[in-house]
């Protein structure tokens, strides 16, 4: 079937879709893409009234420093790619993908290719042409183990391709996927030829509305216009700096001071100091783009045993979580799924919820000795600090003592990585806001065929296979297999979700326009300062 569902981007029509979700936030509520404080609807409307205006500087807070070798790697240090780069599609808010640098595909009906038609109208930054050999590249380089893309499972199942001049070209799969378009929204399109200079941090050479200026490792990641982007007229911004602020209250101070006009890192605690405050509008994205959880090493005692998985699930106080640590802004869950996911349900969400009495029961149960005091690990952001202090007393309630392992966020995620994590662990995943089987197949914590906790069974293995090799990811029958995988994730506890989380952005009142993907990328296409 040929699917062109819609032409290349209008800025025009763009620009009024922009303007009317600014001024509809309130009405989208839990089961849309954004809700906003009545200040950010008011600031929306009268930014429409103005219309866009070209120039100005703006400036980022980001809490982890831009890690270069992890380019490949969806983390909190990805939030620069669709800045630099473009990818194939891009998602809504409903899992639909629209073009990017694919204008259409055509799916086979055995879901064993994929045809796609490309731009033919864009350079990289270098004056290059994007051609379909740069698709080639970018699927062969997430491949490679030394990428740790978290999506490189999907992209070996691209097992051939078939060029039909420089932008056609056909992705010849070793089976259905059902996937396949997470991998098209997940890949960045980078520069073949200084993909190792890429990885070093002294050259970024993209397709997208930025050029890379200069990189000051443990301070600020600097970008200037993009002055041939092939979307006409944009972007509006002369230039972007994401820069470094490790402290919370150094961020907060910032974006008061106006030093900053944008975060999404801003603490729980000081969400709320915002709120009503004129000078800022605060966006809640309540599509779910990540979770936070405590891990468990399955191989380590006491952590090998489920009853004691299962106690520390039902000993954490979820609603704490989302009050103090989240403030406000997510919700408790004890599966990873938001409301927007196919595999979310209510009993799915309350499996487990805060019950000591029951945790103690199963803790006894478990016959394993609780004298010794346990690691408990997590990054040094002020999300995680909080969410772990808050773990380690209501582990204590029921007779389990921890010491907390904090380790800078780089560092966590090369453990996280190579499977070196303590006995347990605080974090936070992606993946469950978009399409299920990408959770089990692609995100670390949870990838069936090694995940950082050493769980694996031949149940999970089947579940997780038997929902991903479909090309349809909807429908009453995966729904079902994706069940399944819920029902093991709950029942094993190697991983014990808390709370999805939901991206919360805090923009200047003079800031309108910037929209996260799916894969929190920040989109600034759109983005002006008044």
């Amino acid at each position: 079937m040929r699917t062109r569902p819609f032409p290349p981007p209008d800025p025009l029509s763009r620009r009024t879709a922009l303007r009317a979700a600014g001024a509809g936030a309130l009405l989208l509520g839990a089961g849309g893409g954004l809700a906003g404080c009545r200040s950010a609807v008011s600031a929306q409307e009268g930014a429409a009234a103005a219309g866009p205006k070209r120039g100005g500087k703006l400036t980022i807070g980001i809490n982890q420093d831009f890690t270069p070798a992890l380019l490949y790697t969806q983390s909190g240090e990805s939030f620069q790619n669709r800045l630099i780069y473009n990818t194939l599609i891009r998602y809504d808010d409903q899992l639909k993908p629209h073009p990017e640098l694919a204008t259409s595909w055509e799916y086979a009906a055995d879901g064993k290719s994929i045809t796609l038609t490309l731009r033919d109208d864009v350079t990289y930054h270098d004056g290059r042409k994007f051609t379909a050999d740069d698709v080639v590249f970018a699927v062969e380089n997430l491949k490679k183990p030394e990428r740790s893309a978290q999506l490189a499972a999907t992209a070996r199942t691209v097992t051939g391709f078939e060029k039909r001049g420089e932008h056609e070209l056909v992705l010849k799969l070793a089976h259905p996927v059902s996937n396949l378009f997470d991998l098209f929204e997940f890949m960045i399109i980078t520069d073949r030829h200084t993909v190792d200079e890429a990885v070093k941090g002294t050259k970024l050479n993209g397709t997208g509305p930025f050029r890379f200026k200069e990189w000051r490792p443990g301070t600020a990641l600097t970008l200037t216009r993009n002055d041939t982007y092939w979307i006409p007229d944009r972007p509006y911004l002369d230039s972007v700096e994401l820069r470094l602020y490790t402290q919370p209250d150094a961020l907060l101070s910032a974006l008061r001071s106006g030093q900053v006009h944008l975060s999404y890192q801003v603490s729980g605690k000081h969400l709320a100091t915002l709120q009503s405050n004129a000078n800022f509008t605060i966006k809640k994205y309540n599509t779910g783009n990540g979770a936070v959880y405590v891990g468990a090493s399955v191989h380590e005692a006491p952590a090998d045993s489920r009853e004691f998985r299962q106690a520390v699930a039902w000993a954490v106080d979820r609603d704490r979580v989302v009050k103090q640590a989240l403030g406000g802004y997510g919700l408790a869950s004890a599966a990873p799924w938001p409301r927007s996911s196919p595999a979310y349900s209510e009993a799915n969400r309350t499996h487990y919820t805060h019950d000591p009495g029951k945790a103690r029961q199963l803790l006894k149960a478990s016959g394993v000795p609780t004298k010794h005091t346990l690691p408990l690990g997590h990054p040094t952001t002020p999300l995680h600090t909080s969410i772990a202090e808050i773990v380690q007393y209501d582990l204590q309630q029921i007779g389990i003592r921890t010491e907390l392992q904090p380790s800078d966020p780089a560092s966590f995620q090369k453990k996280l990585i190579s499977g070196t994590m303590p006995t347990l662990w605080i974090n936070g995943h992606g993946f469950a806001q978009v399409q299920p089987a990408t959770l089990a197949v692609s995100a670390y914590p949870f990838n069936e065929a090694k995940n950082t906790s050493g769980y694996g069974s031949d149940a999970y293995t089947e579940a997780v296979q038997d929902a991903w090799r479909h090309k349809d990811p909807t429908g009453a029958k995966a729904l079902a297999r994706y069940q399944k995988i819920s029902d093991l994730l709950l029942d094993e506890a190697f991983i014990v979700d808390l709370a999805v989380q939901s991206a919360v952005q805090v923009a200047a009142k003079e800031l309108h326009g910037p929209r996260l993907t799916k894969f929190s990328y920040l989109d600034l296409d759109d983005a002006y300062l008044v």
